[in-house]
């Protein structure tokens, strides 16, 4: 079965004029794709190739450019996604199957010629750098694409596929770097999408990338990865960067994780490592309690990203980022604890030592709500904030900072990533939650937000709360995302500011 479907996505998709007569078409650089022509006028073009398959020799390398084909390429359904393990139970797929073969890339366009030059978004999915995919229903882009944008999601390689470092393939690198391949699947991906987005009636001046989690984080990469210099003018970031109190590790550690992980499973050398069977190396992870994230390679991420954004080096674009209000969970702090004064004391003292003192002043009040905030803080909170704020200090270009606070229906806050489905108009697409009246008015406004950001580097527009920009340092202005949004004065600068105390060097 397994090869079954490898040989499908090897094998050139040529096909007979189409049956479909009215099946939109589009002429990339590598050949012509026959989409699919959606109810609401979109048009979408599923399973493209933005670059060769990973495989063989060509595991753990830069993305090459694509094959071309001959006649025209069926792209009415999701390719395969990127090799990982089932690890979260609130993913949903709707492609084919999991294959080291995925570098591809949806797009759904309201474009009647290749002449009209809409704003596009590249939207990049969350996961840990562990699993996820651009066939989610969550980052589905017809709805966002109603809205005239251009919008894409792209697949990128994971876990030890997408960013195992090595001596071996530090020394073979033309960068001498390794490491941080998802990251240049995506760079590649924006490469595509400058060279071909045009036919599809996108913009390539105007691309907007985006993506929430993991795919926050890779936004903040991108900012810095010499790849994809020049190739988006706006960005949006959704709970997590790459600046946060671990910084990714440097190619010195990365590679004696990776050779250490090699000698684990027996399989010492790079060629070995290649040979084999992509499922097999996937398990070995498993069974090491292995997982494999960003690192400071010297070459995508040239030096720590803190140091970088803090030195202007990174692109000098508008940003929109922010967070949710439960990111984390006070259990997170306190355990099986009671939420009581004295047992935040006593978690605080275990947590920060001789620091515990200050880090109640700066968590004061209701102890659930404060342990809460310490948990999200810990785990995403502060390096969104850092992101924002040192960008909002070195780039010179506007800042929208949002706090996001509804929960879905019958939760008891706003959880890890629950933003998406509002913001990208896909609260129907998940059929879990009893959706209210006021869940689709916030995800009508906080698209439009999003939407209008896409198109001019801005969020506000008629009939929206005013959404003022963000200012470095303490007493920011930032929109409060709820059913009724506001712009507020931040209130968590104590917590910022202990948090960067805690700072790793």
């Amino acid at each position: 079965m397994k090869k079954l479907g490898l040989m499908l996505f090897t094998s050139t998709l040529v096909t007979l004029p189409s049956l479909a007569a009215n099946a939109p078409r589009a002429t990339t650089a590598t050949g012509v794709v026959e989409g699919v022509a959606e109810a609401t006028g979109v048009k979408s073009y599923k399973g493209i190739p933005f670059a060769t398959a990973p495989v063989g020799a060509l595991r753990w390398k830069a993305p090459q450019a694509p094959k071309k084909w001959k006649g025209v390429r069926k792209a009415d359904h999701f390719a395969a996604r990127c090799m990982q393990l089932p690890l979260f139970s609130d993913m949903v797929f709707r492609s084919d199957g999991v294959s080291e073969d995925c570098l591809y890339l949806n797009v759904w366009t309201p474009a009647k010629s290749p002449r009209e030059k809409l704003p596009v978004l590249v939207y990049f999915y969350g996961g840990g750098f562990q699993a996820g995919d651009g066939s989610e229903p969550r980052y589905d882009g017809e709805s966002m694409a109603a809205k005239g944008i251009v919008t894409l999601t792209v697949n990128y390689r994971m876990n030890i596929f997408g960013f195992l470092a090595h001596p071996e393939l530090t020394s073979e690198s033309p960068h001498h770097a390794s490491g941080n391949y998802g990251l240049m699947d995506q760079a590649a991906a924006l490469q595509w999408v400058k060279k071909n987005i045009a036919a599809f009636g996108g913009d390539p001046a105007r691309v907007t990338i985006a993506g929430e989690s993991a795919g926050s984080y890779s936004v903040s990469a991108q900012m810095i990865n010499p790849q994809a210099r020049g190739l988006f003018a706006a960005a949006i970031g959704e709970s997590g960067s790459l600046l946060s109190q671990m910084p990714p590790p440097p190619l010195s550690a990365t590679e004696k994780a990776g050779a250490e992980f090699a000698q684990s499973i027996g399989k010492p050398t790079l060629a070995e490592l290649r040979a084999m069977p992509a499922q097999d190396l996937l398990d070995a992870t498993k069974t090491a309690k292995a997982r494999f994230f960003a690192s400071q390679d010297g070459y995508v991420i040239a030096r720590t990203p803190a140091a970088m954004y803090a030195a202007g080096e990174q692109a000098k674009v508008p940003l929109l980022a922010g967070w949710n209000g439960q990111e984390g969970h006070y259990k997170q702090i306190l355990g099986d604890a009671e939420p009581t004064p004295e047992n935040f004391a006593t978690a605080l003292q275990k947590l920060y030592g001789d620091q515990a003192g200050a880090a109640r002043q700066a968590y004061s009040g209701d102890v659930k709500q404060a342990a809460t905030e310490l948990a999200s803080d810990r785990f995403i909170g502060y390096g969104t904030w850092k992101w924002i704020d040192t960008h909002a200090r070195t780039s010179g270009k506007p800042v929208y900072r949002y706090y996001y606070v509804r929960p879905r229906p019958g939760q008891d806050g706003a959880r890890h990533s629950v933003e998406i489905e509002y913001a990208m108009g896909n609260l129907d697409t998940n059929t879990v939650y009893a959706w209210t009246p006021e869940d689709h008015a916030l995800s009508k406004q906080m698209q439009e937000y999003f939407a209008n950001f896409i198109k001019t580097g801005n969020p506000n527009g008629a009939g929206l709360p005013e959404w003022p920009q963000a200012s470095a340092g303490a007493g920011s202005r930032l929109m409060r995302l709820d059913v009724q949004s506001s712009a507020v004065t931040a209130s968590d600068d104590a917590h910022q500011q202990f948090q960067e105390t805690q700072v790793k060097p």
